[in-house]
């Protein structure tokens, strides 16, 4: 019997997610990001699961997409951090692929590539985020150069919200007026909205929107919103007890003694650690669910294993499930109990985690797939 490790992915739920995007932006065009593994989830498996109604992928590299390419994605896939170099162009001109121009020099790189076909591209301005993108003022004539070139064909302005996450934040409201101002004499669809935006801010929704962690169940809100309900989740990270003992009052747990009993204790050690991609730094008290009953985390996350309170649980034995995060156990309070976000979390999932399909509304408690996928994911395992 292998080691008693899974991620269990719920495709349907994350076509619900899309759907849920495609609801909320009232007839605008949909980019599911699947870049980084499709946040852990498999881009793959997701792409496949989102082939029949996405309208476009979206993914940070020629890598990440050529993988989509080669397994039969047809779909148009957006290069978020555009090309590196010149002779990528000529891959993104054999393999269909939709290049984000953010500088300069990648402007200078397309206008004077001699590809087979004309090129869709994304513009992309910075409103105010200061990461990539061409300043306001740079950005009319840099589409003026783009609307003449005989090898360009339809042209999408963008831009990257900073802080839509924080629904007390007016930093949003300020990049929206930036990139309004230098694009409304502009004639050419638009995109500003990622997932915080799509949730909760209107206004920017364009014809053409960018969910990204909302696709896989999380809400990247800073407080409750409505909208973020609507979401389901995607992902169960599950291990089972693999050793339980009673310790006494006064009795020290794990690597650094972080926690010491206050009190007899029995304490269950799960078979998942920091090398599995749990957070090392989640903190005592952590959430976890032991058999659809809630535990929290005692001690220091080893690389391979971590301990557990089970003082509340006396019938926990070895061999029972444990969730670590999912439909019982948010991966936002485990994120937060970790000084992180939910991005990183599904992003670090190790390819020692084998990814275990199920294409149904909810994954069975029984932590055993009814469907599993039989596409080799990035180097993992194969079913």
């Amino acid at each position: 019997m292998s080691r008693p490790t899974n991620a269990l992915i719920d495709l349907a739920a994350i076509r619900h997610n899309y759907r849920t995007a495609k609801a909320l932006s009232a007839g605008a065009q949909v980019v599911a990001v699947v870049k980084a593994n499709g946040y852990g989830h498999g881009a793959i498996p997701v792409a496949r699961a989102l082939d029949a109604e996405a309208d476009s992928f979206a993914v940070a590299c020629t890598e990440e997409a050529m993988e989509l390419r080669e397994v039969g994605i047809r779909r148009p896939i957006l290069l978020l951090e555009g090309v590196f170099d010149p002779a990528e162009l000529v891959i993104a001109d054999h393999a269909k692929l939709t290049p984000v121009i953010h500088s300069l020099r990648q402007l200078d790189w397309l206008l004077q590539a001699r590809p087979a076909r004309a090129f869709d591209v994304w513009l992309k301005m910075d409103s105010g985020m200061h990461r990539i993108g061409l300043a306001p003022e740079d950005f009319a004539a840099a589409y003026a150069k783009l609307e003449r070139c005989q090898h360009v064909r339809q042209i999408v302005l963008m831009s990257h919200l900073a802080r839509a996450d924080e629904l007390d934040s007016d930093a949003t409201e300020h990049q929206l007026a930036c990139f309004r101002r230098y694009t409304n004499a502009i004639d050419a669809p638009r995109s500003l909205a990622n997932s915080a935006a799509v949730l909760a801010w209107p206004a920017t929704h364009y014809e053409w929107v960018r969910p990204g962690i909302m696709l896989y169940g999380a809400t990247p809100l800073n407080a409750p919103h409505p909208h973020s309900g609507r979401l389901q989740t995607t992902m169960r990270l599950e291990s089972t007890l693999i050793s339980i003992r009673e310790l006494a009052a006064g009795e020290a747990i794990g690597y650094g003694a972080r926690y010491v009993c206050k009190k007899p204790t029995r304490v269950g050690v799960v078979a998942i650690g920091y090398a599995d991609g749990y957070p090392r730094h989640a903190r005592d008290g952590t959430p976890v669910v032991v058999k659809d009953r809630p535990s929290s985390i005692i001690g220091r996350v080893s690389m391979d294993m971590l301990t557990i309170d089970l003082s509340a649980i006396p019938d926990a034995s070895i061999g029972d499930p444990v969730q670590l995060w999912g439909d019982q156990v948010s991966a936002n309070d485990v994120a937060s109990a970790s000084n992180t976000i939910a991005y990183q979390l599904f992003t670090g999932i190790s390819r020692r985690v084998p990814l275990c399909y199920a294409d149904c509304a909810t994954i069975s408690t029984s932590g055993i797939c009814s469907v599993r996928d039989k596409q080799q994911d990035l180097g993992r395992p194969r079913y």
